[in-house]
């Protein structure tokens, strides 16, 4: 999905950035997902952008790593490096699917440079219909039931999607990171570390995600001590794409109960729906 942003580059790093860095708030970072890219975003940049918050999505190198680094891990070290090459000391980590997962784990690791964490459809428990085996590279309706997947509504699924998907899949050194790095996501799991993470945190969820099913942001919210969960109804796996509108409230609400404490009254762990 192409970004109306444009691409800027800092040595080997290649990243949107909208809005302006201010010292009352941190740097939104926004972390897309194993098959995602930067256009996720856009209805999110625009949002947060205009409610006058830095924003920035670096564009993560999942079939770009050398085959020792491609991991959870790899690319976690990855965003790393982004942000020393930035100058950004302080961000709220919003991370989608691959990009929660790489979130949970650089706030294990660096808990200090993370203001809170933002989580939708993460990996780090578990996750459902992600083959570690090799797709079936020519058959175009296969391809597309899996991007489906997905979406609660298949509209999403779109030819362009599937075009992408069968570029992808018909690279063999991308798809043999895809595949290596669909195995990292199972094996550096983060279940046993939740209440290591001191950070507000806020899951939204699909309540129709098949990836990464309810029973995970449920899990999550048990285990990380301050977190609130909201479930978006008729959604998938990728709210920010299915329901912008939905997620782009509940982000703004929950950055204001952090950078606006006298305007909009504070919780503690909550469930709601839409």
């Amino acid at each position: 999905m192409p970004s109306p942003y444009s691409i800027q580059s800092k040595g080997p790093y290649r990243f949107i950035r909208a809005g302006r860095p201010s010292d009352d708030t941190p740097t939104i970072l926004l972390l897309h997902g194993m098959l995602g890219d930067l256009g996720n975003w856009t209805a999110a940049i625009r949002y947060l952008s205009e409610q006058g918050y830095d924003v920035v999505a670096p564009l993560l190198p999942v079939y770009d790593l050398p085959l020792n680094q491609t991991s959870v891990s790899g690319l976690t070290s990855y965003v790393h490096g982004f942000l020393c090459a930035t100058g950004i000391e302080n961000a709220v980590f919003a991370g989608n699917s691959l990009g929660g997962h790489i979130a949970l784990l650089y706030t294990l690791t660096h808990q200090e440079k993370v203001a809170a964490l933002i989580l939708s459809g993460a990996s780090g428990i578990y996750e459902v219909s992600m083959g570690t085996s090799t797709p079936r590279r020519h058959d175009r309706e296969f391809i597309r039931e899996r991007a489906a997947v997905t979406f609660y509504d298949p509209v999403h699924a779109s030819d362009e999607l599937v075009d992408e998907m069968l570029e992808l899949v018909n690279d063999r050194s991308r798809v043999v990171r895809l595949i290596k790095m669909a195995r990292s996501t199972k094996s550096e799991t983060v279940a046993d570390r939740l209440g290591e993470i001191e950070r507000p945190t806020l899951l939204v969820w699909g309540r129709d995600d098949a990836i990464t099913p309810p029973d995970v942001a449920q899990r999550f919210n048990e285990g990380i001590p301050r977190s609130e969960l909201v479930f978006i109804d008729r959604c998938g796996h990728a709210p920010m794409i299915e329901h912008p509108a939905a997620f782009n409230k509940y982000v703004g609400a929950f950055l204001a109960r952090l950078y606006k404490p006298s305007t909009v009254p504070s919780h503690d762990k909550q469930i709601a729906s839409l």
